[in-house]
């Protein structure tokens, strides 16, 4: 702990805040391109409204999202590998420019499997430049935890911002045209392109020989190589439980609010207080952690916001609502950025891509089995997956914590 006075910041938040104002040009270039992917973000939130006001069935839609979220699966894991394969940049306009194409063709399609399909596309495509986002981060900081946190923190407000902002602008768009709706996200996707392939230039990499037996096997071997790592597998396994409890905000919270005699308008109360919340707190409390383990804090956070989900289902008026939906934020903002820029820590460097790739995978997988698993123990009981979220919770905290004498099993030999 600091030991500075009470009225001046302490040496670590100095360093922090010194982090920010030293972040180069290329943080602040990829946080205004996700910004403004982010504002113009709008179908993943309405593609359901807009198939069944065309006339389609909840079934039919519910298909479209699950095909939609198959597809993300693979998109992470494969902009993962062109990350690394052709580089962050141009990895990050193929995704823009072909989401923009497809995108822009939905409200013009007819049949229910072209629907399917081209949604089922847009999943793929969507998703691949995360990794390469989150391998630019790391590509423009030094390896340090204040640098890799003030990066990830810079581009999660950018990212809040903009979904703050898509929100209102997607929700006045499909009041007056579908169409528009969707080529306005569209032209956002296009931008983000644009933004990356003017401004961006990809970080250069280190050098090696070529007859390097160890670069041609780290080459060859790929996601095989990353899935051997032991500390990576435990870091994906916390990530798929802690997003399958996060999850239960959008699933079992507004199922609870609606037992319990409040409406859709009190629902938008609480989520609207967590956003609030997250963008005006969430940089500053990085930082705060920013001085501990990183282990230690996700842990801490994700049982933070295990414990404020599961008490949920014992709360029944907006004020005890309110005070969990506090609880469970403040996991949030604690795990968010600390999260990828540990993984960043695990990453050897010509793996940096595939790294995030595969925690792309694993929060897709956590995010997507959510809904499914949430709405089936609901319908059972909702006691039960108010506990299932607390035991959800505990094993999320408990994998967070290092393993005894854990080290990574693709860190390149002493030589």
């Amino acid at each position: 702990m600091s030991t500075a006075p009470p009225d001046q910041p302490s040496v670590d938040e100095q360093r922090f805040r010194d982090a920010l104002r030293g972040l180069p040009g290329r943080v602040w270039i990829i946080s205004l391109g996700i910004l403004v992917n982010q504002v113009g973000n709008f179908l993943p939130v309405f593609i359901v409204l807009y198939l069944t006001g065309r006339g389609y069935s909840a079934g039919a839609a519910g298909l479209v999202l699950g095909v939609s979220g198959l597809g993300k699966v693979l998109g992470n894991a494969v902009g993962g590998y062109l990350a690394d394969k052709i580089g962050r940049r141009w990895t990050i306009v193929l995704s823009s420019v072909t989401t923009s194409g497809l995108t822009a063709i939905v409200p013009f399609l007819g049949p229910l499997p072209l629907v399917v399909t081209v949604v089922g596309l847009i999943g793929v495509t969507s998703q691949i430049y995360r990794p390469a986002a989150a391998a630019v981060l790391l590509d423009s900081v030094a390896a340090t935890n204040q640098q890799r946190l003030a990066a990830f923190g810079v581009f999660r407000f950018a990212m809040n911002i903009g979904a703050a902002l898509g929100g209102v602008i997607g929700g006045v768009l499909a009041s007056t045209s579908y169409v528009g709706l969707f080529l306005v996200n569209a032209a956002a996707c296009l931008l983000f392109g644009v933004v990356v392939a003017v401004l961006l230039r990809d970080a250069p990499q280190p050098r090696s020989d070529p007859a390097d037996a160890d670069t041609r096997a780290d080459r060859a071997v790929g996601y095989r190589q990353a899935l051997a790592d032991r500390t990576l597998m435990r870091f994906l396994l916390m990530t798929v439980f802690a997003e399958f409890v996060y999850i239960q905000s959008s699933v079992g919270l507004p199922l609870h609010v609606s037992d319990v005699g409040l409406n859709e308008r009190d629902f938008g109360l609480l989520i609207g207080l967590n956003g609030l919340l997250v963008l005006a707190l969430e940089l500053p409390i990085t930082g705060a952690v920013s001085r501990y383990r990183p282990e230690y804090v996700l842990a801490f956070g994700n049982l933070i916001v295990g414990a404020g989900l599961a008490l949920t289902g014992f709360m029944s008026s907006m004020v005890l609502l309110s005070a969990t939906v506090l609880i469970w934020t403040f996991g949030e903002m604690i795990t968010s950025s600390i999260s990828q820029a540990y993984l960043g820590s695990l990453a050897p460097p010509r793996m940096v891509g595939r790294y995030q790739g595969l925690h792309g995978v694993a929060y897709t997988i956590g995010t997507g089995a959510g809904p499914l698993i949430g709405g089936a123990v609901y319908a059972i009981g909702p006691w039960a997956l108010w506990a299932l979220v607390g035991a959800a919770g505990l094993l999320s905290a408990q994998l967070s914590l290092p393993r005894r004498r854990a080290k990574s099993t693709v860190d390149a030999p002493d030589s």
